[in-house]
């Protein structure tokens, strides 16, 4: 799976190389953090909008700047090997940029660039979308499902009931 994770230049050429093919690229981005079902259903419907799949992924650096300091939960080597094992994606790119999408979107040049649908056409990354002449597919936040989410809930259930029910 390890075949999978590029650094930017390497995914650049790649890219260039694909688009040549006239294959559809779409990219995304995020941490990734706690891989859950929303971030599963993100990423399908992200790959169905075009051939390639490339995730940005935040690096441990950048997710502390624009996370917390107490997160990622998981290392990048990891969640970048759990992205790879999904179907969806094709490639992966850690990035230290908390906006990691601009640069990302700069270098492949995609098609479609997906985000989620809470931060809107007006994302951070629209001027390098247009730059570009992609197309913006905004993705529904699946049942509120998040890390963040999940977190806290797994703080609350251990505040509540101890630790003596963990097996």
């Amino acid at each position: 799976m390890k075949e999978k994770i590029k650094t930017l230049e390497e995914i650049k050429k790649i890219a260039e190389d694909l688009r040549k093919k006239g294959r559809k690229i779409v990219t995304i981005n995020g941490s990734f953090d706690m891989l859950h079902w929303g971030h599963i259903m993100s990423l399908r419907e992200a790959k169905e909008q075009g051939d390639v799949l490339i995730v940005g992924l935040n690096s441990d650096d950048s997710v502390r700047k624009y996370k917390s300091i107490y997160r990622p939960i998981i290392p990048q080597e990891q969640r970048s090997e759990t992205l790879a094992a999904i179907e969806y994606v094709d490639y992966i790119v850690i990035m230290d940029q908390a906006e990691i999408a601009v640069p990302l979107i700069m270098a492949v040049r995609p098609d479609v660039h997906a985000n989620s649908k809470e931060y809107g056409e007006k994302c951070v990354e629209k001027v390098a979308i247009d730059d570009v002449g992609a197309k913006l597919f905004l993705i529904p936040k699946y049942n509120k499902v998040s890390t963040t989410g999940i977190i806290k809930k797994i703080i609350d259930t251990y505040n509540k009931e101890g630790m003596e029910h963990c097996k």
